[in-house]
């Protein structure tokens, strides 16, 4: 029986599934998967919201109330009760440790098992289990990866779709996904050197001085200069040139830089992003480090930050990711099954509504207008008022549109 806790203004029921590791083998070994039901007071009987969240490997935001935090559970709860999964391998599922004991192969394969697709058969076994016909999705970035993956192979569970800054490209070559994004990461560093000139040269004079010297973070790790400029990733959230700017701002030396160095990034609390961030695209194929084999010339010798980009270094560079390091190569050269159906994405018949951030430096605008167009009747949203963090600047509101938009009022 789930767990029912009291938050102010809300009622949280927690729940714990035992799902199959893999779904084609639902008598073999079992993972947890955590969900917690939120609903107003007078709400419970509401129909269902399931929102899966961005990563890989990121579990969901942790409600408050008074103000609500995400922005956009207000909105929500006036027409649903919501469920926020941690994805398997996050949060409270069964989360990723170091899988100590396993052969490197044995951790490939074990970590085969936490993609789209997966997490989408976690939700149907959830949805079985809690007796619901049909449910209503919301995604985010990744999250909608999934929904994507959800409207492939289960459409008939849905009542509708909507997808925020996640339309993934189709059956595309993940090499062409990793050029549009170096493209855009090297105009948001011209948009940063434009904002804060004096910036420029503070980052070359930290690029020279981590070449120069053993800087050790708190952890222990070396502090190099391509972890460091790893941090340009903040760049394309609506707050991230400010808050690099506050940490190369402060004097290299301090306590302050190197903390706050050291948490700009979140591959040591979530190995699991690192671990399947090139496979989360892999829409069949390999990537066999994608991003490191197209990486620009432009970055090779200068002092420009990098992006949303995982290069295989980093599981040296990183102590939190040695112990995948020889399975990270292992899953490099693996070749993925497909994550969406176009078949089925053509006789869509689930109302879908998208939105779609103009400049979206994570997620390619052009490859989500043509994956929409390969959506029957999908509605995009295409705005340039946001940046890829909408959803948590201003929830309320795109969350009401995309509803509108997806049950024809607007």
């Amino acid at each position: 029986m789930p767990e029912e806790i009291a938050l102010p203004g809300l009622v949280s029921l927690e729940h714990s599934f035992a799902v199959p590791l893999d779904h084609r083998d639902p008598d073999g070994p079992r993972i947890s998967v955590f969900a917690r039901e939120l609903a107003d007071p007078d709400g419970r009987n509401r129909p269902f919201l399931v929102y899966l969240q961005g990563g890989p490997g990121f579990e969901s935001p942790r409600p408050t109330r008074q103000p609500s935090s995400p922005g956009w559970l207000d909105r929500a709860l006036r027409d649903f009760r919501v469920l926020m999964l941690d994805q398997r391998g996050t949060g409270r599922s069964s989360p990723i440790g170091t899988l100590a004991g396993l052969s490197p192969q044995q951790q490939a394969d074990y970590l085969s098992h936490f993609r789209a697709d997966s997490i989408v058969l976690d939700a149907e076994w959830i949805r079985d289990e809690l007796g619901v016909e049909r449910w209503s999705v919301l995604g985010q970035s990744f999250g909608g990866f999934c929904v994507t993956t959800y409207l492939s192979l289960a459409p008939d569970s849905l009542r509708e779709a909507l997808i925020t800054g996640g339309l993934p490209a189709l059956r595309g070559d993940i090499d062409d996904v990793y050029r549009c994004t170096y493209r855009r990461v090297l105009e948001r560093n011209r948009r940063y050197a434009a904002r804060y000139p004096a910036d420029v040269a503070r980052i070359v004079g930290l690029r020279e001085r981590l070449e120069r010297e053993d800087v050790r973070l708190p952890a222990g790790d070396r502090l190099t200069w391509r972890r460091f400029r790893q941090v340009g990733a903040a760049l394309g959230m609506s707050d991230g040139a400010e808050r690099l700017h506050y940490l190369i701002e402060l004097p290299p030396e301090s306590p302050g830089f190197l903390h706050d160095a050291e948490g700009s990034v979140g591959f040591a609390r979530n190995p699991l992003y690192a671990v399947l961030h090139e496979a989360s695209w892999a829409d069949g194929g390999r990537t066999r480090w994608s991003a490191q084999r197209v990486l620009p010339d432009q970055f090779r010798s200068s002092s420009l930050l990098t992006g949303e980009h995982v290069y295989p270094w980093m599981f040296e560079d990183y102590g939190a990711l040695t112990p995948f390091r020889e399975a990270a190569e292992v899953l490099a050269e693996r070749e993925w099954p497909h994550l969406y159906d176009p078949g089925t994405l053509a006789a869509n018949a689930v109302p879908v509504a998208a939105a779609v951030y103009a400049e979206d430096m994570y997620v390619e605008r052009s490859f989500s207008e043509q994956t929409a167009a390969q959506i029957r009747g999908s509605k995009t949203w295409i705005t340039n008022e946001y940046e890829h963090n909408g959803l948590r600047v201003d929830g309320e509101r795109i969350l009401g549109h995309l509803l509108d938009l997806a049950r024809g009022r607007a």
